[in-house]
């Protein structure tokens, strides 16, 4: 007999349920932010929001499917089956911290903050959840682009928005950078690091880095097989150069980065916690991954 289905829920801790779990008690809460000019009760109101969305989710699923919870910070360490149907219930960057972790489940994206949030990839609200769990693998989903990075030693990471590679802190980071377009040439650089993004990246970290260079080179879609490059900061000496800083990478192209520093990371969509760890010597090549985010609807 095969299982029933299986619901994924997503969420993430409230910043009210933040504020109670450092301070104690609402009270004790409400008096840290008004001693800094701030009402709890607009945090009060979010977390409020935010669970009916969740609770609006739960009410949603089918009384003879299975269901399961997981919190953003334990991610890495829950086992999602491929027959899983994930529903994100928070805002747009909760699918991105997700994204990495799947391989072609759907997902359905819920806002719980309605005009707070950009809904990109919050598509839906909580009185839509039934039908669209009723159909969730038939339903028409956008296969967006993701990037992924893969050290010399087998390690691997994906992400949805972007990977930084880099010094942790921001620090200055050495490393040899290559090109497969530019007929291999290598480059020596010392930066505050390289960032590599998508189509849906293009809205967040990676948009703020092309607006600071001109943005001269065209932004990828969402779907598009194609991701933007930029270095942050080269640093132009006679050890190191500035002539390989931004360019994009098409389906076949890989960048791939060679440390000259005691450690570098990489870590993808913000979640600095759950990176790769590269030594001196290590390289890392970062192209389109070859699994793509399903979002419904």
């Amino acid at each position: 007999m095969s299982l029933a289905p299986r619901v994924v829920l997503v969420h993430r801790t409230t910043e009210y349920e933040e504020l109670v779990a450092r301070h104690g008690t609402h009270g004790q809460a409400a008096f840290f932010l008004s001693s800094r000019g701030r009402d709890i009760a607009e945090v009060a109101e979010r977390h409020r929001r935010d669970r009916e969305a969740l609770a609006g989710a739960v009410a949603a699923i089918p009384l003879t499917w299975r269901q399961a919870r997981v919190e953003r910070g334990d991610l890495d360490r829950f086992l999602f089956a491929p027959e899983d149907v994930v529903v994100v219930v928070g805002q747009d960057g909760l699918v991105a911290n997700v994204a990495k972790y799947l391989a072609g489940q759907p997902v359905i994206g819920i806002d719980s903050d309605p005009g707070r949030n950009p809904g990109v990839l919050v598509r839906h609200r909580p009185e839509d959840a039934a039908a669209l769990l009723a159909s969730a693998h038939r339903s028409r989903a956008d296969e967006l682009t993701m990037v992924e990075a893969v050290a010399d030693d087998t390690q691997r990471l994906v992400a949805l928005n972007e990977i930084y590679l880099g010094a942790a802190g921001h620090q200055t980071a050495r490393y040899r950078l290559g090109l497969d377009e530019y007929g291999g040439a290598v480059e020596p650089q010392a930066s505050s690091g390289v960032l590599v993004g998508t189509g849906t990246g293009a809205g967040g970290w990676l948009r703020s880095v092309w607006q600071e260079r001109g943005g001269k080179l065209t932004l990828p879609g969402p779907t598009d097989e194609r991701l933007l490059w930029f270095v942050r900061e080269a640093w132009p000496s006679p050890a190191t150069g500035t002539s390989l800083v931004a360019g994009h990478l098409t389906a076949s192209d890989r960048l791939s980065l060679t440390v000259e520093s005691d450690r570098l990371i990489a870590f993808g969509d913000g979640m600095e916690g759950d990176a790769l760890e590269l030594v001196w010597g290590q390289t890392v090549r970062v192209g389109v991954a070859g699994v793509r985010l399903r979002l419904v609807g």
